[in-house]
């Protein structure tokens, strides 16, 4: 019998925006945001359970996992969907949750904001 090890399921946010709403701008600014994540966080790829993108209504020129796939995250669950028009939040914004296998304590979880995302988590932005 195979005994497999569990870690707990945390989740690790993080948003940045864009300058313009083009296809090559999403790409590089979610390459960015997810290389800044798994490095903060020492994650290994494999521990990741799953990633849900959301952006504003005013990004429709590539869907944020384009940027994950270029990265070569073929074998993790990506999904995205868009946020409802918020007058007040920042424009051109792509958020990010990442469900990672871990045993990491919440208290070491670093989230990250880029650009002018941070105005979303002044609080915990790049701590």
């Amino acid at each position: 019998m195979n005994e497999r090890v569990i870690g707990l399921l945390r989740g690790i946010r993080g948003a940045t925006t864009v300058e313009k709403n083009e296809y090559a701008d999403i790409v590089k600014r979610v390459e960015e945001l997810l290389l800044a994540l798994t490095e903060a966080n020492r994650i290994a790829i494999e521990e990741i359970g799953a990633v849900i993108f959301s952006s504003t209504p005013d990004l429709n020129a590539a869907f944020p996992a384009a940027g994950a796939r270029s990265l070569g995250w073929n074998a993790v669950p990506l999904f995205g969907t868009q946020e409802i028009d918020n007058p007040e939040g920042p424009a051109l914004c792509i958020r990010v949750l990442i469900l990672w296998n871990t045993d990491k304590p919440q208290a070491e979880i670093r989230h990250i904001y880029l650009h002018g995302a941070k105005v979303l988590r002044q609080d915990i932005a790049n701590k």
